[in-house]
């Protein structure tokens, strides 16, 4: 299977975990456009080079598509870019012409500008810092109440208003394009939501426009390429059946950090878009283990506590793969504890996968489409082995050993810092999963959100 990848920007969730998770196929060759030319977080795509990289791909069977990478350069740059309504429309002609020649199946999202409640501009407009809450409260109320007065200046709320308009424009042209069947899958995504505000009343009225709407942002390319992978399967007459089983039944149907829909909710849309079947413990081919959050979901970055996994954890005689979401952004060191102090065949054949990346949804997107990639390459018997170990160590290196340790400890990117206090997660990851690798650590866009892990 050929597949043509456009990610968000360069991040290495965005652009090396696809390659990870591909490599786990040796029957999938995954083609991405050269990583500088992607954005991060200050420079945008080069949008014209990647349409002519697109424009010169021979034979794509798929194209996973952010859209915003060529409109915007990328999804930061969506909130950003001073670039006209006319000049990105021009822009977009361009790339559905490129896929109506190319004749390959394509599964795009478009975000729905998102309204962060703080005064950080990291990723938004130079005024966020003064402003940005002072926008959240009249998004948030103009929405719940109709009216509201707000003292944002005049000058500010117009030229926010003015780039969400001209987003919400662009998003009804994508509309136009998927009813002449230019798209196989057309998500529109829904980033960092509250109840109210004007995102939501965006994403309500491309819902009554015919389009689809889901929760999440980063993990939305991968759900869409394990959607890829199971289409491109079905003349096996084969789906994927999973069944979800939450670790605390009790209380799926709570709702996680920065989303708007209860934890099982979230589960079943990330399933149902992967193109998995929803089935009983009986029925299924993989297990899908949620370790979800009692009260509320934690954040030890965020110094947010919440109730640790207390159960205990056995090995599984079924295929299995867990999502770790007690906490947001880094896993649940007490689980990780419990799961480590099973014996080494912990992680055998069974063992579809392990995640704890960032939000609920990206931890649900990115495993779901490991175990997607790993079922269909065992049926063809082209699954990598080595690959697949390499995959798991980068995940618990960064979600656990990283996320849940690592950074609290870090007052600001350091290379050989990083590399110093990683070591003792490394020996115990290397023997629990049978492996060995040099490691090395780069901090990408110079903070400590992400890291990128390198193993050689």
């Amino acid at each position: 299977m050929n597949i043509a990848f456009i990610p968000i920007d360069n991040r290495p969730v965005c652009y090396t975990l696809p390659e990870q998770i591909c490599a786990v196929d040796k029957g999938i060759s995954l083609f991405l456009p050269d990583r500088n030319l992607l954005g991060d977080l200050t420079k945008y795509a080069d949008a014209e080079k990647i349409l002519n990289w697109l424009e010169n791909l021979d034979c794509v069977d798929a194209v996973i598509l952010s859209l915003d990478t060529i409109a915007y350069g990328g999804l930061i740059s969506s909130r950003r870019c001073s670039n006209t309504f006319e000049e990105i429309k021009q822009r977009i002609h361009r790339l559905f012409k490129i896929l109506e020649s190319k004749k390959s199946k394509v599964y795009a999202f478009s975000s729905i500008m998102r309204i962060s409640n703080n005064n950080v501009n990291e990723e938004e407009k130079e005024y966020w810092n003064l402003w940005g809450k002072k926008i959240f409260e009249y998004s948030y109320n103009t929405h719940k109440l109709g009216k509201f007065e707000n003292d944002v200046p005049k000058e500010i709320l117009d030229d926010y208003l003015k780039t969400r308009k001209r987003n919400f424009e662009i998003n009804k042209i994508y509309l136009e394009f998927q009813k002449r069947g230019l798209f196989s899958t057309l998500v529109f995504s829904k980033d960092d939501c509250a109840e109210y505000g004007l995102n939501v009343m965006e994403a309500h009225e491309l819902e009554k426009l015919g389009g689809f709407v889901k929760t999440g942002a980063d993990e939305i390319p991968l759900t869409l390429l394990a959607r890829a992978v199971s289409d491109f399967n079905k003349k096996l007459s084969l789906k994927l059946k999973v069944a979800p089983i939450f670790l605390s039944p009790k209380d799926k149907s709570l709702i996680s950090n920065y989303e708007d829909v209860s934890i099982e909710n979230s589960v079943k849309g990330q399933l149902e878009l992967a193109g998995c079947e929803i089935c009983s413990h009986k029925d299924a081919d993989i297990l899908l283990y949620v370790n979800n959050f009692e009260n509320r979901q934690g954040e030890i970055v965020m110094k947010i506590p919440t109730k640790p996994y207390e159960g205990e954890w056995a090995k599984q005689d079924k295929p299995y793969m867990i999502a770790d979401v007690r906490f947001a952004n880094g896993s649940d060191n007490s689980f990780v504890k419990k799961l480590f102090e099973n014996d080494l065949e912990q992680f055998d054949d069974n063992f579809y996968g392990y995640s704890a990346w960032n939000t609920s949804a990206n931890t649900l997107g990115s495993l779901i489409c490991t175990a997607v990639v790993k079922f269909y390459s065992n049926i063809s018997s082209t699954f990598s082995p080595l690959s697949f170990k390499k995959l798991q160590v980068v995940r618990f290196l960064d979600d656990w050993a990283y996320q849940a340790n690592v950074r609290q400890e870090l007052a600001m990117p350091d290379e050989d810092l990083i590399k110093q206090k990683m070591r003792p997660f490394e020996t115990l990851i290397f023997e629990k999963l049978g492996v060995n690798f040099n490691t090395s650590y780069k901090f990408p866009w110079n903070r400590l959100f992400e890291v990128e892990v390198e193993l050689s």
